[in-house]
């Protein structure tokens, strides 16, 4: 089945939940640069260049009930005993040399991965393994060390979301997960001139899909749910100093664009742990 999407306008209520998610996504401040989503844009990626499957949804463990905030997530019994401490000498702005994660199958998930537990991080609630990652959760909640594979790379892009949805971590997150080059600068330096603010709805995840994977880069397709539809984002992953990191939007740019609006999620693998 394709995907549904829907050729009527948007209605002005998906319009302004969907710049609410963007705003969650790209932590507030991005909007300078990026400017409200353009709702009449309903291309979902790239043609010629997909690469999607079509998954039942993954029956979701107990989902952890942490609170948000500076302190790492509740790992549950199973992870916790199998999930390296955080070095406290490890340093906050890089990733780790040692995440200890084999280089994992490149094939491409076309079902929900396998998920030891579900967590909430920074309120929203995200998956974790010991063989995709995150092994390693620092002192203010971030999380890292995925496994070199798409797998691990939709690991990646479900807890860049959950790492983007606190404002006020905005800059030390952007140093973590961004890509490092001069986008990611000039977005560092916006970021010092403004306050942060207060935190909005928290972007919870449905599904995903592969648009387009190589062993270093991979792009994803997130579906978010707003209102009774989903509203689409696309994340490229780029494997950097041992872990994934994220493409920064160039300025002008709008963060995690191009967006869709879909009716279902016949077009994606379902994964959630709502």
């Amino acid at each position: 089945m394709t995907d549904q999407e829907d050729p009527t306008p948007y209605t002005r209520g998906f319009v302004a939940a969907a710049i609410v998610i963007g705003a969650v996504l790209i932590c507030g401040t991005l909007l300078l640069f990026t400017g409200p989503a353009d709702a009449g844009n309903t291309s979902a990626g790239a043609p010629g260049t997909t690469t999607a499957g079509t998954g039942g949804e993954n029956s979701p463990p107990t989902t952890s009930t942490t609170d948000p905030g500076t302190s790492p997530p509740t790992v549950s019994p199973a992870a916790a005993a199998s999930t390296p401490a955080t070095s406290p000498a490890a340093s906050p702005q890089t990733s780790a040399k040692t995440c200890d994660l084999p280089e994992d199958d490149q094939t491409i998930p076309t079902k929900a991965p396998p998920v030891e537990t579900w967590e909430v991080s920074r309120r929203v609630v995200v998956p974790r393994s010991t063989t995709y990652g995150p092994t390693t959760t620092d002192n203010d909640g971030f999380r890292r060390c995925f496994a070199h594979s798409p797998t691990g790379a939709v690991y990646a892009a479900y807890n860049a979301i959950a790492a983007l949805g606190d404002q006020h971590q905005a800059i030390p997150t952007t140093k973590k997960l961004m890509l490092p080059g001069p986008d990611t600068t000039a977005l560092l330096t916006k970021l010092k001139t403004e306050d942060p603010s207060e935190n909005g709805a928290a972007a919870q995840l449905a599904g995903f899909r592969i648009l387009d994977a190589t062993k270093d880069r991979v792009t994803v397709v997130l579906a978010l749910p707003v209102e009774e539809q989903y509203m689409s984002a696309n994340l490229t992953l780029v494997w950097h100093d041992d872990d994934w990191r994220v493409v920064p939007p160039k300025p002008g740019d709008q963060f995690g664009a191009p967006f869709s609006q879909h009716r279902d999620l016949d077009d994606f693998v379902t994964w959630k742990g709502l």
